[in-house]
C-alpha cells in the first residue's frame, strides 16, 4: 500500500488519468490542486485506488454560518 498527496499522484499520472480513476472531471483535479485540498491518495497492491480529504471539524464556514 502506497499513501501520496494528491498533487505527487497528479504529477505521475497527469489530471486527465486521475480525473477518469476518480469519476471526475478533469477541472475537479484541476481545482482541488490549486485550492490546496488536503487530499491523500491511497494505491493498495491489488491496484485499487481510493482519495480521501482530511478535513478539520467543524468547518469555518459552518462556524460563520451559526453565528
Amino acid at each position: 500500500m502506497e499513501k501520496l498527496p494528491l498533487s505527487v499522484f497528479v504529477s505521475r499520472n497527469g489530471q486527465e488519468k486521475a480525473a477518469e480513476i476518480f469519476n471526475v472531471r478533469q477541472s475537479a483535479i484541476s481545482k482541488a490542486l490549486s485550492s490546496g485540498r488536503n487530499i491523500t491518495v491511497t494505491i493498495f497492491e491489488n491496484g485499487k485506488v481510493i482519495a480521501e480529504e482530511l478535513k478539520p471539524f467543524p468547518s469555518s464556514k459552518r462556524d460563520i454560518q451559526a453565528a
